[in-house]
């Protein structure tokens, strides 16, 4: 039996090449694809597919928050992903969220096929040079809410703004920044998202 997959990106040349290339791989079926995250879990479920593959950068879902919200609520599935845009903060979210294939897009066809296979299985592959990074960089000195912040800021937007999405005062965002900024050893807000954007934290 072919092992069902969807396979989610935001490049639609990149996914439809992918499909054709693992379908002739034999054994892997790609049962559906989409450029959006936030359509993969619903999709695992309408095609009862057995293992997904996720890259990081996409609209309403990027694929790290896809492996966590799966971590939520279906611990254990295969998960791998696959991207041109792998920071070391994505990796340590990805160990975190239970992922266990991570592969760039420098990967050959074969390879991804052998990958695909093997943490179905059960097995895992990670990249020693970004297991290296990883360590080199260290873990994730934010918070949550410090991420949340950033996150809502990398548009530049005022903190009255930001503090209107996440529903907390003004002061809340401002101390939360002067801390992450301090954190991150930066002079200012814009120089903490670049930051903690660079080393895929938010």
């Amino acid at each position: 039996m072919a092992i069902k997959v969807v396979l989610a990106g935001d490049e639609a040349l990149t996914r439809e090449a992918l499909t054709e290339l693992l379908q002739l791989s034999g054994g892997i079926e790609v049962v559906a694809q989409t450029g959006w995250g936030d359509r993969v879990l619903g999709l695992l479920d309408d095609y009862q597919a057995e293992l997904a593959v996720l890259d990081v950068r996409m609209p309403g879902m990027n694929g790290i928050e896809v492996a966590e919200h799966l971590h939520e609520e279906r611990p254990g599935f295969p998960v791998v992903i696959l991207s041109g845009y792998v920071r070391p903060g994505h990796l340590e979210r990805a160990f975190k969220a239970g992922v266990r294939g991570i592969l760039t897009k420098e990967t050959s066809i074969r390879e991804l096929s052998r990958v695909i296979r093997d943490v179905h299985a059960g097995g895992s592959h990670y990249p020693s040079e970004l297991v290296a990074q990883l360590v080199a960089v260290g873990d994730n000195p934010l918070t949550a809410r410090e991420v949340e912040i950033l996150k809502a800021a990398e548009d530049g937007r005022p903190l009255s703004a930001i503090a209107s999405q996440l529903h907390i005062s003004p002061g809340t965002v401002r101390n939360h920044i002067h801390s992450a900024i301090y954190k991150l050893k930066v002079g200012n807000r814009i120089s903490a998202v670049h930051a903690a954007s660079r080393a895929g934290w938010i």
